[in-house]
């Protein structure tokens, strides 16, 4: 099968996009499995495993596809000028929380079951990690610190809340995708001793930080849609003491949803062998003082390997296109949002 994977940024990416890593991991799957790939992504871009194609933004995507393409992958939201006569089946992977009232095409591929029914979806695929890129785990190694991972000055990524919670446990927390000093999109000066900044680090760095890490602090305000710095994290043997909201509870404690997108646990928290979630900071300080080192680093790496590979992401995906390839749509009728949620969700003191 021929397949047009289409990411309107460069790749690979040089910081820590989530859109272009998974189409890279997937693109590497479908190569792998013996499928062709032609990869339309932004000038400036390069790739081993599979051609490279400067996506235009100023005219159809039908008119530079060819014609012997059989299906289009979108990894972020096309426009209707990208749209505009194109015949060929396609899905579109949705990696954002919608921020105000829309629509969204009824082939949309969502990152978890609760990105899915918050925008009244049901359709989604797990992102995987492709373990190559990550180099050896050591889940003996001595671990000494905790850290937090993410482009932090977004708001509703919790980087305050992180710091707060290593002050009040009195452990150190190493600080990944930011700076002491922020000036962008608020002014943030952090005084805290507990905490040491590293920006945003290379592959190599990121990964040897976490490698000895007792856990990832993950305090998020908002509903995250998926969180690859979850998965990450727990591959290297870091169990996650954060926050309750968007796809933490599937991905840390196995907890499903309601139709309507809120979480069906019976608290505001939950516990598993892979870490701690609560909306109480008390709850997730007590975790994080005597729950990190009872939890195995081992047993962490074992469940990411099992669930979130990138060849089981690779394999969902495979399923979809056979979907749309028969002329099903993978949602009966558009899907939409007329509240989105907040990005400050609340957390208790």
């Amino acid at each position: 099968m021929k397949i047009a994977l289409v990411l309107d940024r460069v790749i690979p990416t040089q910081k820590y996009g989530e859109s272009e890593r998974i189409l890279w991991w997937h693109s590497r799957q479908l190569v792998e499995a013996g499928h062709e790939v032609l990869l339309w992504v932004r000038e400036g871009s390069h790739c081993k495993h599979a051609p490279v194609v400067a996506l235009s933004r100023n005219k159809p995507l039908a008119d530079q596809l060819p014609k012997d393409v059989s299906l289009v992958h979108f990894f972020h939201p096309p426009t209707p000028l990208c749209l505009r006569d194109l015949s060929k089946p396609y899905v579109i992977t949705y990696f954002e929380n919608a921020t105000k009232p829309c629509s969204l095409d009824p082939n949309t591929v969502f990152l978890s079951a609760s990105h899915a029914a918050r925008h009244g979806g049901r359709v989604y695929v797990y992102p995987g990690l492709d373990f190559r890129d990550y180099g050896e785990v050591q889940p003996e190694r001595p671990r000494h610190y905790f850290h937090f991972l993410a482009e932090a000055d977004v708001p509703g990524r919790g980087i305050k809340e992180a710091i707060a919670l290593a002050g009040r446990a009195g452990v150190r927390v190493h600080i990944i995708g930011s700076r002491r000093v922020s000036l962008s999109p608020d002014v943030r000066i952090t005084l805290s001793p507990h905490a040491r900044f590293h920006a945003l680090l290379p592959r190599q760095g990121r990964n040897t930080l976490i490698n000895g890490s007792r856990g990832l602090l993950f305090p998020i305000r908002w509903h995250e849609p998926f969180g690859l710095p979850v998965i990450e994290s727990l591959y290297f043997g870091c169990p996650v003491f954060g926050t309750p909201f968007g796809a933490l509870p599937e991905i840390v404690c196995g907890k499903s949803y309601t139709p309507n997108g809120t979480w069906s646990g019976a608290v505001d928290g939950c516990f598993s062998d892979f870490g701690c979630l609560s909306t109480r900071q008390s709850e997730l300080v007590d975790a994080i003082r005597s729950g990190a080192d009872a939890r195995s680093p081992l047993r962490c790496h074992q469940y990411v390997r099992e669930q979130f590979s990138a060849e089981r992401m690779y394999r969902a995906y495979v399923r979809l296109y056979e979907q749309v390839l028969d002329g099903q749509p993978l949602h009966p009728e558009p899907l939409g949002i007329d509240t989105p949620a907040s990005r400050r969700l609340p957390i208790e003191a």
